[in-house]
């Protein structure tokens, strides 16, 4: 019962802030695509030619008891850099995590480095509990510690559904294909879809949204705010995703050992039963065998 009611509040969250942490992801590539090729990209636009360490925050939950939630979204983690990030036995690029959520550091069996760790609350109502890591992650890819950001989170399908998903934030990408947050595929399970978002792009971003922006004062200072605040909206809604997939995996992990436990009463009981009834016969049968002893 207390799964389930934390399972509706983080249902509830993760619902009303989906579209616009899309759409405002959409609304960033758009007014990238539009600055003049000849330009200079934008420091958290460009690609590194060389890629020699990631960071990848990894966002897990505080406490068990949630089925194989925390180990689906380690594992999607490791093997992530094993097949994007292997050559033959040696590995070509370093990685590093960190982490929110205490069940992350399950990461440390697999050899990976853990660099920090964020404090993570049960239920994420504030933007402001993933300022700090936007603002780190930010700094340390500017400053080319890393280059490349990962985010490793589960996404929110449904109730029963839950799909650990590894999404780059660092650098931008505007040419990729796995784009939306709690979207798979064309599933309108919980009334946004990919035809939704396009449908959006079409009638508000005409001919590439080249005519629908006025740059003032210019391009880089606009970008300049709004990408940090891209980012941010990015990491809160995967924290999100994330929560609302913990809490229904906790609460399907709840039904089934209750179900598991009365499964468990009803056979000791039938046990305690036949034993019962085992004493009460031996019992008849000594007293039966007394009397007759007597005569």
């Amino acid at each position: 019962m207390v799964s389930a009611a934390k399972m509706r509040k983080a249902i509830e969250a993760v619902l009303r802030t989906r579209s616009y942490a899309n759409l405002s992801w959409e609304t960033v590539l758009n007014l990238s695509r539009t600055i003049k090729k000849s330009e200079a990209p934008h420091p958290l636009l460009s690609r590194r030619e060389t890629i020699k360490k990631v960071g990848i925050i990894l966002i897990t939950s505080n406490r068990g008891l949630c089925g194989g939630f925390n180990a689906a979204i380690i594992n999607k983690a490791n093997q992530s850099i094993e097949k994007r990030h292997h050559k033959g036995e040696r590995l070509e690029v370093e990685a590093e995590f960190i982490l929110m959520g205490k069940k992350g550091a399950g990461i440390h069996r697999y050899g990976h480095e853990i660099v920090a760790e964020f404090n993570k609350q049960d239920l994420t109502t504030e933007i402001t509990e993933v300022m700090p890591i936007a603002k780190m992650v930010i700094a340390d890819f500017l400053a080319r510690k890393y280059d490349k950001i990962m985010v490793a989170y589960t996404d929110f399908v449904s109730p029963a559904k839950q799909l650990p998903r590894i999404k780059q934030i660092l650098p931008i990408d505007v040419e990729a294909q796995d784009r939306y947050l709690g979207i798979v595929g064309k599933d309108t399970r919980v009334g946004l879809s990919e035809e939704f978002v396009k449908e959006k792009e079409a009638k508000h971003l005409k001919d590439g949204g080249a005519n629908e922006y006025i740059f003032e004062p210019s391009p880089k200072e606009v970008l300049d705010e709004i990408i940090p605040r891209l980012i941010e909206v990015q990491l809160f809604q995967a924290l999100l995703e994330s929560n609302a997939s913990e809490h229904s995996a906790r609460m399907a992990a709840m039904h089934q050992a209750t179900d598991a436990a009365e499964v468990m009463v009803e056979e000791l009981t039938l046990f305690y039963n036949k034993a019962r009834q085992a004493s009460i016969t031996a019992e008849i049968a000594e007293i039966s065998a007394g009397a007759n002893a007597l005569k």
